[in-house]
């Protein structure tokens, strides 16, 4: 079982109450790492993991019931099981580097003949066997894909792609059905840096639509993010970080910046950014620019001035607030 590391964080308040229905990919079982990782970050949420059975016939059939019965807040599902996920019609989702075409990616990664289990399960097996029969079943069920797919129905799901993932790539394919899709910075295999990083604010941003949760609104000023080599200025990365956690943060720039925002903040950024001249027309609570905003409807955080000269002295003021 993987170890946590430095990066995962306890948010009580995330999808508290709520029920979160975990489906894990290819020869795991419901103890696997991710599983840990979403109950060490969601304390006060109920975490269902079933073990799949190998049979993707009868895996499809148990998460349907288990849909029916619990009726989950939230489906998350990895590789196989973001496969799986997609086709549970009617609840909100994420699909993380979903393996929808999972019977040629069997065929082209030599996933067939004697296969161990990567995980622990409950019946205690620690082998199975994919024939020839299996994997046809594979493609029957993977070829269930988009059925039933209604305009409502594609609006609650979302699909990360890993820029690093050698094993699936199915972004192209997800896209063409759905609106929500983005990279983030991993490989197929998800670690603690990118579910803290990529996967979790999108779950706030989930939980924070069904709570109808308003939070205080952050404007931040692109040109605030970059040093004299337009590299990530000191700390402006771990400010974000710190501060998607309480706020809804914008990213405010005049002119296209979308590829230093993906490689430099990444999720966060995504649909978060907005590109105008008129920063005085933006209705929120704080703006942080380096110029100073003249008749804003925001209170102006001057970055470089004696006060605001560094991200650690923003990161201080908004700690100062709590949230506020």
């Amino acid at each position: 079982m993987e170890q946590q590391s430095q990066y995962v964080k306890q948010f009580p308040d995330l999808m508290a109450g709520k029920t979160v229905l975990y489906c894990h990919g290819f020869g795991s079982s419901g103890q696997s790492g991710t599983v840990t990782r979403l109950r060490s970050v969601m304390p006060q949420s109920r975490v269902i993991a079933p073990d799949l059975p190998v049979d993707p016939h009868k895996a499809i059939t148990l998460l349907r019931t288990i849909c029916e019965q619990e009726q989950p807040d939230l489906i998350i599902g990895t590789s196989m099981g973001g496969m799986y996920a997609e086709q549970l019609r009617g609840f909100d989702r994420i699909c993380i580097n979903p393996a929808l075409e999972i019977a040629e990616t069997m065929k082209a990664h030599g996933m067939t003949g004697t296969q161990q289990f990567q995980n622990p399960r409950q019946d205690g097996q620690q082998e199975f066997y994919v024939d020839k029969a299996l994997v046809k079943a594979y493609r029957e069920v993977s070829e269930g894909r988009f059925e039933g797919l209604t305009p409502e129905d594609s609006r609650r799901v979302y699909g990360l792609f890993g820029d690093r993932d050698e094993l699936v790539d199915t972004f192209q394919m997800f896209a063409l059905r759905y609106p929500f899709a983005t990279h983030f910075h991993g490989e197929h295999r998800v670690d603690d840096k990118s579910y803290m990083h990529s996967v979790v604010p999108l779950i706030r941003w989930i939980d924070d639509r069904q709570e109808h949760r308003q939070r205080p609104i952050i404007y931040i000023g692109i040109e605030t993010l970059k040093d004299s080599y337009n590299k990530p200025a000191s700390s402006c990365q771990k400010a974000v970080r710190l501060l998607i956690e309480h706020y809804q943060v914008y990213f405010v720039g005049e002119y296209d910046e979308e590829k230093w925002l993906e490689e430099y903040i990444n999720v966060p950024a995504w649909r978060h950014t907005i590109y105008t001249p008129r920063r005085d027309l933006l209705y929120g609570d704080y703006l942080i620019s380096k110029e100073k905003e003249a008749d804003t409807m925001a209170t102006v955080l001057e970055f470089g001035s004696d006060t605001f000269k560094t991200w650690e002295d923003i990161i201080e003021y908004f700690s100062r607030l709590g949230g506020q």
